[in-house]
């Protein structure tokens, strides 16, 4: 009875014909399917599972651990197809398809090919892992990434917008000599353990191959120390222009408005005997700051026209914006001016305030 040899070859780069001979060859091996499998299941329980930062930043996905390692035992050929799949799966379970856009996909692929062609069947080092880890974050993050998007809005909205990619580079600047030392650590850890289960071919000094070199070592302080400097600079730009009402609840909104109206009542004769109504328009915190800005709205309520209207008082006043700006347009209450009121956001105290 004649038996199939498995290759056991480890190749310097992927441009050889031999590489994707025996990388197809995985298509057809009962291990690394089974392999795949369980990688996909691991991707899909584990998708959105990160260390968050800071607003918008998140931190080493655990995910993106297991597609390395999945990608370093089954190769380019198996790898593609199970990137789909995890990622098709992930959105289903986790999200539902009315959110799955396809294209997205291909961000998926592209961090598991870039994994395998650097990986599957090579001597793993530092710098295949600082390279996968910076290819991820420039051609997958940030290239793929806004091209992704605009195409996203291009088809549901209609119309494609330059998708802002300042934050987006800053975080992956950050995040990438943090990922590439624990891709490293994680890997020097993982690769005896395949060598020994034979689902890897790396030799004895696996492990010493994933050793960091002095100029390693070097490099990624470096860019780590660029990388704190780049998110300082994202978390003050993010404060300064990303508004706090924004992510407002219902509930939230109405206190907001409420406690707006209160201050002015306290602060201001003004307004004494009036019905007001005051909407946030926006809320802004420095960055590392005690104190948040309101931008308001202060609407005086008609009591004739209001006892006629469909709505209640407290139902306006948990209003947004825009439909504040609606019932004002009912004749309802009319539109007195704007203020700008400085909250202790520790204490609660009004630091200052003014209207115009």
């Amino acid at each position: 009875m004649s038996t199939i040899t498995k290759s056991t070859a480890l190749y310097p780069h992927p441009f050889s014909k031999a590489y994707w001979h025996d990388a197809a060859a995985e298509m057809k091996s009962t291990k690394a399917l089974v392999i795949a499998a369980l990688m996909i299941a691991l991707r899909v329980a584990t998708k959105g599972l990160a260390v968050p930062i800071a607003p918008n930043l998140k931190l080493l996905s655990v995910a993106s651990f297991i597609n390395a390692l999945g990608a370093m035992i089954v190769g380019p050929v198996v790898a593609i197809p199970a990137a789909f799949i995890s990622d098709f799966l992930g959105v289903l379970i986790w999200e539902g398809m009315g959110t799955y856009f396809l294209p997205y996909a291909l961000q998926e692929i592209g961090s598991s090919l870039i994994w395998a062609l650097l990986l599957y069947r090579a001597k793993v080092t530092p710098w295949r892992v600082m390279l996968g880890r910076l290819s991820i974050c420039v051609i997958v993050n940030v290239v793929l990434g806004v091209s992704i998007d605009m195409l996203y809005q291009q088809y549901f909205y209609g119309a494609s917008t330059v998708v802002l990619t300042i934050p987006r580079i800053l975080k992956n600047t950050f995040m990438f000599p943090i990922e590439a030392v624990a891709m490293t650590f994680f890997l020097q850890l993982m690769v005896p353990i395949t060598n020994r289960m034979g689902l890897t071919y790396g030799g004895a000094n696996s492990k010493e191959n994933l050793a960091f070199g002095k100029k390693q070592v070097v490099l990624l302080i470096a860019l780590f120390v660029a990388g704190v400097a780049c998110v300082t600079g994202y978390l003050f730009y993010y404060y300064d222009t990303t508004s706090l009402s924004a992510s407002y609840t219902a509930e939230e909104r109405y206190e907001a408005n409420c406690h707006m109206t209160d201050i002015l009542l306290e602060e201001s004769d003004a307004y004494d005997g009036d019905i007001l109504v005051t909407t946030v328009e926006s809320a802004y915190q420095k960055f590392l700051g005690k104190e948040i800005t309101y931008n308001v709205a202060v609407y005086v309520v008609d009591e004739a026209a209001l006892a006629e209207y469909d709505k209640d008082l407290e139902t306006i006043r948990g209003m947004s914006k825009s439909k504040a700006k609606a019932v004002a347009e009912d004749g309802v209450m009319t539109l007195d001016s704007y203020a700008t009121i400085v909250v202790n956001k520790k204490t609660g105290e009004v630091a200052s305030w003014e209207t115009k």
